[in-house]
């Protein structure tokens, strides 16, 4: 989708695109010039005067060569003093100019690289703030690269913008006012004939370029989303034997790229040919100009060496100028993709006025709502039930049946289509997002925990939380015991995902949050549904202890786990069908029971044709776990 939405931006008129890189460059001002910052504002009068001081001195030096060759044409009526001190100003001079550059950038610096750090921060703050939806739609390779690519392509705009761009139309205007005054007319029109063409061509040419630029990045950055997704999902990728599969899509991405970046360079090569012409084709007519007027009597040999000279400074700079133009262009690209990002609105966002959640026994309840992912299929129909405070009421149904949405609306991932959600009486659409996802803790079906220490992922819950109240969560959560069994401890490393833990361990660690968040209510979204029922029985005593004096919400897939629960509802194709305790729907014999029968068999079934079986899943089990390294335990 990602790659979608750039070839979009690549297939935008010229026009269209021009205004969305002034759009792009206007956005960076606040970091240029930061508004409240003092510091950074003076840093930055001080680095243009270094620039303008080290112009000056520039363009000062080829009047001193000049006077100083004129004398030395000339020797028998000039003291050997005068020549002497003129080639000594020069000296000075060029050393002058490049100390006052040097300076520029040593006083610049700091605002760089803050204005980066300004800019990074926003975007990552900005996708933590955008909807689940979102995410769900964007592969998170491609987007850490847009941050990336995008946060080095400030630094390129602001560092060659302001140090590069500026100083070099400065030089430019500056040696063009110099050669106006100093020699005839036609030197000034050749001159400024010779800009023109090189800043026509450079511009149509570096355009069609970019063209080719702009296809690539869009594939690179598609191809290498794909690779982080390949390497994230490397255990389905063995399990299926596709290594292959994976290598040739990769493959045929990079063909893609391939092509778009010879094309590029092509151009590029094109660019550069006639950018050469152009200059050389320059500088040979007005030197042959100047040797006339030389040979004629009209110029002196100082005047045709000053000549040479401003030319140089007028065409390196503008032949580097050229290159800055590609650099831009290609920064402008990504900075492009970053600035996509920060125009993403969230969905989901507080109202205006918001306030927080007024603390309370943390009362659940949904009136009448109705909520479709999509406009087109409805998910829950008119669904309305209380989680009365401190009971727990579990949900049960079939797959799809909108088990897993009601705690996704709980947490205010998505809004209603319809009805309301309430918790002590107040519509959470009118509280701060922050404040009603604090009052909500969770244990998930699928713990993803961050590749960091086990100590980290408990204090997760709670940042704040001292390492005494990080243990305590541990031994609360029955996995204290498993952690000092390790060789590092609490600093032993979970791996990508978690992965180097067992799921039960994942879960533990999961449920060591939920306690040390201490919130008011508590969501079990089918939490032991992934495990094996010897582990599923360890985790539900943590489970059912996390969930003491809580409010609790169960969306449950295994019946057995929630027989005790103070209410079940059963949803069905989206609407509550049934209601009771566990005793009373079995008594009705309706939807509940029949599904209480079927996994009642089958748990019949799975005994008595794994239980022969079942220590020696055991034991491989150990060995799999062994195989880890020994810094992890066996248990769960």
């Amino acid at each position: 989708m990602f790659a979608r939405e750039k070839v979009a931006i690549n297939e935008r008129s010229h026009r269209e695109r021009r205004q969305i890189e002034w759009s792009s460059l206007r956005s960076l001002s606040p970091f240029l010039w930061p508004p409240g910052s003092l510091e950074m504002r003076l840093r930055i009068v001080v680095a243009l005067t270094f620039l303008t001081l080290a112009k000056v001195a520039t363009v000062s030096t080829p009047l001193v060569f000049k006077r100083c060759v004129d004398l030395l044409a000339n020797p028998q009526n000039v003291a050997l003093i005068l020549p002497l001190g003129l080639l000594v100003a020069y000296a000075l001079l060029r050393v002058t100019s490049t100390a006052f550059g040097e300076l520029r950038d040593a006083v610049f610096a700091r605002v760089a690289h803050r204005a980066i750090r300004g800019l990074a921060l926003q975007v990552f703050r900005h996708l933590h703030g955008l909807s689940l939806s979102f995410h769900l739609d964007r592969r998170t390779g491609g987007i850490s690269r847009s941050i990336e690519r995008g946060t080095a392509g400030v630094h390129t705009l602001l560092t060659y913008m302001l140090f590069n761009i500026l100083p070099t139309l400065i030089e430019i205007c500056l040696v063009s006012v110099i050669l106006a005054v100093l020699f005839p007319l036609p030197y000034v029109l050749v001159t400024a004939l010779s800009v023109a063409a090189y800043a026509i061509f450079t511009s149509v040419a570096t355009e069609q370029r970019m063209r080719h630029i702009r296809r690539a990045v869009a594939i690179n950055r598609d191809s290498n989303a794909h690779a982080v997704d390949s390497l994230l999902n490397y255990e389905t990728v063995k399990h299926f034997g596709n290594e292959e599969f994976e290598a040739q899509r990769y493959d045929a991405a990079l063909a893609r790229f391939e092509s778009a970046s010879v094309a590029g360079q092509k151009w590029a090569s094109i660019l550069r040919i006639g950018q050469a012409t152009i200059v050389g084709a320059s500088i040979a007519t007005l030197m042959v100009m100047a040797g006339q007027n030389v040979m004629a009597g009209t110029m002196t040999i100082g005047d045709f060496v000053a000549v040479n000279m401003y030319l140089m400074q007028l065409f390196i700079p503008l032949d580097f100028l050229g290159h800055v133009y590609r650099t831009v262009k290609d920064a402008l690209v990504d900075l492009l993709a970053m600035v996509d990002l920060l125009d993403a609105r969230p969905e989901i966002r507080d109202v205006p006025g918001a306030t927080a959640l007024v603390p309370g026994d943390g009362a659940v309840r949904f009136e009448h709502v109705h909520f479709g992912y999509d406009p087109r299929r409805t998910i829950l129909r008119d669904v309305s039930f209380t989680v009365p405070a401190g009971h727990s009421v579990a949900i049960v149904g079939a797959s799809g049946a909108g088990k897993s949405t009601i705690a996704r609306l709980l947490f205010r991932f998505y809004d209603v289509s319809s009805g309301a959600v309430r918790i002590d009486g107040q519509d959470i659409r009118t509280v701060t997002q922050a404040s009603l996802r604090a009052a909500i803790g969770v244990v998930p079906q699928d713990t993803v925990l961050f590749n960091e220490t086990v100590y980290y992922n408990i204090a997760y819950g709670n940042p704040s939380a001292t390492p005494a109240q990080v243990e305590e969560a541990a031994r609360r959560a029955r996995i204290h015991d498993f952690i000092m069994k390790t060789p590092d401890g609490y600093q032993t490393r979970v791996g990508e995902r978690g992965l180097r833990l067992s799921g039960g361990e994942r879960q533990r660690v999961a449920i060591a949050r939920a306690f040390l968040k201490n919130p008011r209510i508590i969501v079990l979204d089918e939490a032991t549904s992934a495990l094996d029922s010897h582990t599923e029985k360890a985790i539900q005593a943590s489970l059912k202890e996390v969930s003491r004096g809580r409010t609790t919400l169960i969306v449950a897939h295994r019946l057995s786990t929630i027989v005790d629960a103070d209410e079940i509802l059963v949803l069905h194709e989206g609407c509550l069908v049934e209601s009771g305790t566990h005793a009373q729907l079995l008594a009705r014999n309706g939807l509940y029971a029949s599904m209480w029968k079927r996994q009642q068999l089958e748990e019949t079934d799975y005994r008595a044709g794994e239980a022969p079986g079942s220590d020696h899943r055991k034991r491989n089990d150990g060995d799999a776990r062994a195989a880890l390294g020994t810094s992890f335990g066996s248990g769960t």
